[in-house]
């Protein structure tokens, strides 16, 4: 059996839904997630058994797709992996944090400028809630939203910069630069330390990220797996362990 995960980025998800994020939580039995337009992630406990699968069934429905990360063993072999990328989670290591003149606060009267935005550039997920998640910070050229960055996992003490992107048009002009050492300098305000996670495959990025001073802290995974369609369902006692959607609005 696995060794428990002892530090709260081990598994990130399960840290932020039972830390900062609990009023997040959607849950049955020990399976927490995101409500589905706020993050697409999913948290299972450190070593999940048949029950915990069966949870997710439930919660999530037959034939939905999960996405799942810091996951440490492989999910049950009828349930089909439809993406695997490796990742990698970098950590604040004297990162030169400071707030940006030209930086705006994003909010919800801007989500729509924000998706388009993640449209045309594909930092990664973010939804129509995703910006309830944490600060969001952009920058405007002649009224347009052109790049922005903003906090998506919060496990207590830590929070996770995301969503960074930049409009093809301003690129090379160090924008992104900007906004994530802004955001850095939110968290940091906080009293909290800024991580991010990148693709393992995105060698650019992780050569800049680590030029801006964070550190490589471990190598992780994400998948997307397609819940069978014929999966048992957990048959745990109705109650507390129920799914909870929290009311956030």
């Amino acid at each position: 059996m696995s060794a428990p995960h002892s530090h709260p980025l081990d598994n990130p998800s399960r840290a932020s839904l039972t830390g900062p994020h609990a009023h997040f939580a959607e849950r049955r039995g020990r399976i927490l997630r995101y409500p589905i337009d706020v993050s697409p992630w999913l948290a299972l406990p450190d070593n999940p058994d048949a029950e915990d699968w069966a949870d997710i069934a439930a919660l999530a429905g037959p034939g939905a797709s999960v996405s799942l990360n810091a996951l440490r063993e492989p999910p049950p072999g009828d349930w089909e992996i439809t993406f695997c990328a490796e990742g990698v989670q970098l950590v604040d290591d004297g990162v030169a944090a400071a707030p940006d003149p030209e930086a705006v606060r994003l909010g919800p009267a801007d989500v729509p400028e924000m998706l388009d935005l993640v449209a045309r550039t594909r930092p990664g997920p973010f939804l129509p809630r995703t910006v309830e998640l944490g600060t969001y910070l952009g920058i405007r050229r002649d009224g347009a939203l052109v790049a922005m960055a903003g906090e998506r996992l919060h496990p207590t003490g830590w929070s996770e910069i995301s969503g960074v992107c930049t409009d093809e048009t301003v690129r090379g002009q160090g924008l992104a630069t900007r906004l994530v050492l802004a955001v850095a300098h939110e968290i940091r305000e906080r009293g909290e330390t800024p991580f991010l996670h990148a693709s393992a495959a995105n060698t650019n990025a992780i050569r800049l990220y680590e030029s801006l001073g964070f550190r490589l802290r471990r190598r992780t995974s994400f998948l997307a797996v397609v819940v069978p369609r014929d999966v048992p369902v957990s048959d745990r006692t109705r109650g507390a362990d129920d799914t909870q959607a929290a009311a956030l609005r």
